[in-house]
């Protein structure tokens, strides 16, 4: 039991150096055009398209685009996924707590199985069972949204940074 609780101590080691102020600034001025352009959109639209998860994601694709929960194919396919997994829980068994937790669970199990886990997508089961949407939900905001963020982190990130993005497509 000791050595359990002396786990908690972590492993001692340092904090990474310091992100550059460029990258930090060109981080923030990223995530702001992908979340402005999205919440334009649905404002002319008259289609909900901003989802909570989504500023997270901007945080990975702006602010750490080479790691592997930043690439294409986990942002899109992530947020499709877990979103998909959130309304067929809530289609099939109807909003509980504990179809919340069994949703969650799996969505982050196929995200991890499927090679397209992307962090903030595992929190769309959780507002799937807050906001209760219909399966209109899976395509507006959900697909639709990534899309576009996605798109913008892509010619944001390629016109600002010297390294390609991304480093995968599949």
């Amino acid at each position: 039991m000791t050595s359990f609780i002396g786990k908690f101590k972590g492993a001692g080691e340092k904090l990474p150096p310091k992100a550059p102020l460029r990258a930090i600034a060109l981080a923030g001025v990223g995530a702001c055009l992908a979340i402005g352009t999205v919440a334009t959109l649905s404002s002319s639209m008259s289609v909900m398209l901003v989802l909570g998860s989504f500023g997270a994601s901007c945080l990975l694709l702006f602010g750490f685009p080479d790691i592997p929960f930043a690439q294409p194919r986990n942002v899109i396919a992530g947020h499709f996924l877990s979103s998909f997994v959130g309304l067929a829980f809530l289609s099939i068994f109807g909003p509980h707590w504990w179809t919340v937790a069994l949703a969650t669970g799996t969505a982050i199990s196929l995200m991890i199985l499927t090679r397209t886990a992307h962090p903030p997508a595992g929190a769309n089961p959780v507002i799937v069972y807050l906001s209760q949407p219909d399966w209109s939900f899976l395509f507006f905001p959900t697909l639709f949204g990534a899309v576009i963020i996605t798109a913008i982190s892509l010619v944001y990130n390629n016109a600002t940074r010297e390294n390609k993005y991304p480093r995968y497509w599949f």
